[in-house]
């Protein structure tokens, strides 16, 4: 999250009052992400997350913030956009689109047991099946596609190691994309985005045995692509060493059984796991290089080191993430 946009109290409470969402206490601007504007808000009914959208568009919106409410209505949990008299749930504040969410309960857990990296994994699956039944359609919009735009924007920046590194995973990555296997791979809406910063965990009398998961958010990455892609980006940082980018082999074992506890894997979903794990990696290595170098102004910011999920696309290119590894 960031800040981009500044927002008055005095205009924060009039737009909250216009969604009868009571009265403004309190707000604060948030930081620690790269894409919009965000401020957690307090008032006299709730504690809630507006939001002001900096890249996506007021027509790319409802796909967004239509899936959080979809998924809540299926027993999801994730955040639920307000609307407002007429049922819309895109606004708009300083010139921008904007949203407002219920903020979930608990914090984030960024140093995962077994059991956390469980619960994700079961609730990820969940989220899938409940997704079949949305009927809206968003692509992602940071795949294969986007991917083959921005690799020649961040070459200028990078060595020349770095530069074959990246154009030699993108070729993988492009020749995967024309495999039957691929094609043939369940795809619905996916989160995209399923770090552990945008999962909440409330404490229980039973500690770190049994984490009360209480909700996914920021799903401003979302879009139809593979479900399988989406598991690999959760695994790429639930279950690896931050310090090597290295597989952590309890933790992604116990996301892997507990997603499978709920949807098992096709046949092709197991063969093409090493690969889309490194379209994880590579997805999150090009997005970090792009905003290091080439970063937008904004009040709050803190850009993420591109370098990490360099090191995860080297440990997920010579030590493939595949079912007999983890068993090995």
């Amino acid at each position: 999250m960031a800040v981009y946009t500044e927002v008055s109290f005095d205009e924060a409470s009039a737009f909250l009052h216009g969604l009868e969402l009571g009265t403004l206490q309190t707000m604060a601007g948030c930081s620690g992400g790269i894409e919009n504007t965000n401020y957690f808000v307090t008032t006299d009914q709730a504690k809630y997350v507006l939001t002001l959208f900096e890249r996506l568009t007021a027509e790319q919106l409802p796909f967004y913030l239509r899936l959080m409410k979809h998924l809540a209505l299926h027993g999801i949990p994730v955040p639920d956009p307000a609307a407002n008299r007429d049922g819309d749930v895109v606004h708009a504040l300083n010139g921008k689109p904007a949203a407002v969410v219920n903020r979930l309960r608990g914090k984030s857990e960024l140093s995962p047991t077994a059991a956390h990296c469980a619960a994700v994994g079961a609730t990820l699956a969940r989220m899938h099946l409940a997704g079949q039944e949305f009927s809206m359609q968003q692509p992602n919009l940071r795949s294969l596609d986007w991917w083959n735009q921005t690799v020649p924007v961040v070459q200028p920046y990078i060595s020349n190691a770095q530069s074959d590194q990246l154009q030699a995973e993108l070729a993988y990555q492009n020749h995967v994309a024309t495999l039957p296997a691929y094609g043939a791979l369940p795809r619905g809406p996916i989160h995209a985005d399923l770090f552990r910063d945008n999962v909440m965990f409330e404490s229980t009398t039973h500690g770190e045995d049994a984490p009360q998961l209480t909700g996914f958010f920021d799903f401003y990455f979302a879009g139809v692509d593979t479900w399988l892609f989406d598991l690999a980006v959760c695994m790429n940082d639930w279950c690896i060493d931050l310090a090597t980018g290295a597989t952590d082999v309890p933790r992604t074992t116990a996301m892997l059984a507990a997603y499978e506890s709920v949807r098992k894997l096709t046949a092709q979903e197991r063969q093409l796991l090493p690969a889309m794990a490194r379209a994880g990696a590579l997805r999150f290595w090009l997005s970090r290089l792009w905003d290091f170098h080439l970063p937008r102004e904004a009040a709050v910011l803190t850009a993420h080191d591109p370098s990490h999920f360099e090191r995860v696309l080297l440990q997920r290119t010579f030590h493939p993430l595949t079912l007999a590894s983890l068993t090995a």
